[in-house]
Formats: C-alpha cells, sequence, structure tokens
C-alpha cells in the first residue's frame, strides 16, 4: 500500500476559492475588527487600570475620588469584554478559509507567511484565553492552579501587542476595505485580493455581508444588555443572564465568606482587640471600645473586580481617628491585616490619600445592622473608589508604614 504524499494530503484540503458564500469578505472583516479592537483596548486600559488600583505605583495619582470611578472602569471592563465574545467568533468565522492558503513560494516570502501566521495565532489564542478566563472569573470559577490575576494581566500584554502588529501589518488592507462599501469587495485593488478569503461579492449563497455585520452588532449588543445589569444598576431587570447584581444578605453580595476565609475562629472570638501600632506605640481596641468612638455613616458602592457593584449604607469609625489614637503623623500609609488564614489578600496597603479621607472607615455596621460574621465582623476596612478585594474584612491589625 503506498503511503500518501504530501501532494495527496494537499489535494484533500479545501482552498480559499472553495468557501464561496458571500458572507464572508474584508469589508466585513475590517469592519467586525475595529469593533473588535475598541472593545479590546477598553478591556486593557480599564483592566491595566484595575492592577494598578490592586498594586499602586507611586507614579500613579490614585486617591478616593471619586468614590465611583472603580464602579465605572470595573463595569466598563467587564462588559466591553462580554460585548467582544459574539465580535471574536464572527471575527474567527469571516477569515476562516485563510487557514487554508497555500505557503508561498521563496525563502523570503515563506518567512514572511511564517512570522504573520506566528503573531496571528498569538493573537487569537490570547484573545481567546482572555474571554474564557474573563467570563469564568465573573463566574467566580477556576478550574486552573494557576493565578488568574498574575496570568490575565501577562496575557493581556501579548494580546494587545499581536493586536498592534496584526493591525500594523494590514493597515493598508484595512483602509481599503473601510473605504469601500461592506457589500462590495474592490477586487481589482490588489492588496486587498491578495487578502481576501472568497469572489466577488455576488458570488455564493447566504445573508449579505451586511446581515452578518448587523447580526453580529445586535448580538454583542443584546449580550450586554442580558448581562450588565450586575454593572448597570438600571439594567437589572432585563439582565436575566447577570451572573449576580449585588444582592446578598444585609442588602450586599458576598464574594468570601468568613468560613472559606479561615476566620471563623478569630471572628467569634471573646478575645479579639484590634492592634492598631505607629512606631514604638500599640494600642489595643476591643470591638466595645470601637464602638464607643465617634461614628461617621456614609454611602459607599462596594465595586468587585468581577464587574458587579452596588451602593450600601457603611457607619463605623474613620480610619483616621483610629491613627490619631497612637500619633500617627497625617497622611501615612497603612498597612491592614486580616483574621482570615486562607486565599488571598490577608495583607492589604491603604495609601495616605485613603487614610485621609473621612469616608474610609473602620466599618462596624452595613445598612443599618451590625455586620454579619461574613460581610467582615468584627470590622472591616470600606473606602471610596477602592476595589472589593481591598475593602479587607475582618481586621486585626491596623500598622503605619510611612
Amino acid at each position: 500500500m503506498r503511503l500518501p504524499t504530501v501532494q495527496d494530503v494537499e489535494r484533500l484540503l479545501p482552498r480559499p476559492d472553495d468557501f464561496t458564500s458571500r458572507s464572508r469578505g474584508t469589508g466585513l472583516t475590517a469592519r467586525v475588527g475595529v469593533a473588535l479592537g475598541v472593545a479590546f483596548g477598553l478591556c486593557f486600559v480599564t483592566g491595566l487600570w484595575s492592577h494598578l488600583q490592586q498594586d499602586p505605583q507611586d507614579w500613579v495619582p490614585l486617591g478616593p475620588s471619586p468614590a465611583w470611578l472603580y464602579r465605572v472602569t470595573q463595569g466598563v471592563h467587564v462588559v466591553a469584554g462580554t460585548a467582544a465574545v459574539p465580535l471574536l467568533l464572527v471575527k474567527l468565522w469571516s477569515v476562516f478559509p485563510r487557514l487554508f492558503l497555500r505557503p508561498p513560494t521563496g525563502r523570503r516570502a515563506l518567512v514572511v507567511e511564517a512570522l504573520e501566521r506566528v503573531s496571528i495565532a498569538a493573537l487569537v489564542a490570547s484573545a481567546v484565553f482572555m474571554l474564557a478566563s474573563g467570563l469564568l472569573n465573573i463566574a467566580q470559577w477556576y478550574p486552573w492552579d494557576f493565578s488568574f490575576r498574575r496570568t490575565h494581566n501577562a496575557v493581556a500584554w501579548v494580546a494587545i501587542g499581536a493586536l498592534l502588529v496584526h493591525v500594523a501589518v494590514k493597515l493598508p488592507v484595512i483602509r481599503t476595505a473601510l473605504g469601500a462599501p461592506v457589500d462590495d469587495e474592490p477586487v481589482d485593488d490588489e492588496p486587498v485580493e491578495e487578502d481576501h478569503e472568497d469572489g466577488p461579492s455576488d458570488a455564493g449563497d447566504g445573508p449579505t455581508r451586511r446581515a452578518v455585520l448587523l447580526g453580529a452588532v445586535s448580538a454583542s449588543g443584546l449580550t450586554v444588555l442580558l448581562t450588565a445589569g450586575q454593572s448597570v444598576p438600571w439594567l437589572r431587570d432585563v439582565s436575566v443572564f447577570a451572573v449576580r447584581n449585588g444582592d446578598g444578605p444585609q442588602g450586599l453580595s458576598i464574594n468570601r465568606t468568613a468560613r472559606a476565609a479561615g476566620a471563623v475562629d478569630g471572628a467569634s472570638s471573646p478575645d479579639y482587640v484590634l492592634e492598631v501600632v505607629a512606631g514604638g506605640r500599640t494600642v489595643s481596641l476591643t470591638r466595645e471600645q470601637l464602638a464607643e468612638l465617634p461614628q461617621r455613616t456614609h454611602r459607599l458602592p462596594m465595586a468587585c473586580v468581577e464587574g458587579w457593584s452596588k451602593d450600601a449604607v457603611w457607619t463605623g469609625v474613620a480610619v483616621r481617628d483610629v491613627l490619631a489614637l497612637v500619633d500617627a503623623p497625617p497622611g501615612s500609609d497603612v498597612r491592614v491585616s486580616s483574621l482570615q488564614t486562607r486565599g488571598a489578600f490577608a495583607n492589604t496597603d491603604l495609601p495616605a490619600a485613603f487614610t485621609q479621607d473621612e469616608r474610609t472607615l473602620l466599618a462596624l455596621e452595613l445598612n443599618g445592622e451590625t455586620l454579619s460574621l461574613d460581610h467582615g465582623y468584627p470590622c472591616r476596612i470600606i473606602a471610596p473608589n477602592r476595589p472589593g478585594v481591598l475593602q479587607t474584612k475582618w481586621v486585626r491589625r491596623l500598622e503605619v508604614t510611612a
């Protein structure tokens, strides 16, 4: 029996010309690509901002005002990522025939083609990973062992870099395609013809490219409408597929319970005290003593990296009033330590801009009720314009670091 040759295998594979549907075309691909690029750009910028919020840098001016800023940026991040899912599927479908382009002849042309395909592979793989892992993070399902936050951040740089390279390489084709009607293929334009995966616009059957484009945009908009309620309060009645809307015990959702964090014993102990440390001076306060200090009440949003957010009324002691008990200088940075024994963010940093703001509280009450154990009893941090993962629960120690 004769083994198949390369030519035998090659004859079995389709060619781009075999895909005759009039639905595909450079005009459609370019327009969907622009929408996808905008969505990815918004995701990248707002994701970078979220990481800077969680890992502050001295050169980035982060502060407590406006109180709603993180709520908006993270909401935009999740909404843009969700909107990108149907756009990416249509984009991949529109360029699928190009997968079967035969390698060019000549060493230089072959190298250029190989480099282009490697960059596209990196772009597609990173884009699929970013959207898939982001959706799983929204659902708080982590079927992997690596750190989502660090890996998501690293792959985002790969995705945006590959996207910029792809746009730079394809810019002549993109300009020509965007300058022509979506249902007309400028087949006499050589750059587009070389990059084009099908025949003239009236070839084949199926919907027109304009219909596919409108369908892609409509699907993206419908996806946002049905899921964005967790980020946009006035959409909550129609966002039937939103993972969560912020509702929960005491009127606020809970991401991590005291049991999951290993904080039940420490938080429930009658011997609990809060330690406040500055230099060589330490003050220990029971919860009852915290309740005897001047109390403040503020309405502040809880905004989580998963995209959900909700306003709540918090009552407690201003952190700056607590720091004054140990004569901490105004504008001190503070290290916040939790009673939790499992999970990330057991220790967080509270920059001076937040410690000076009277709205930054050691909260004792939520919506007029004593904090429940799962909401951070005996006390928790609540500050304006701060990611939910940094609103430390079950606080046991405040230490001035600078």
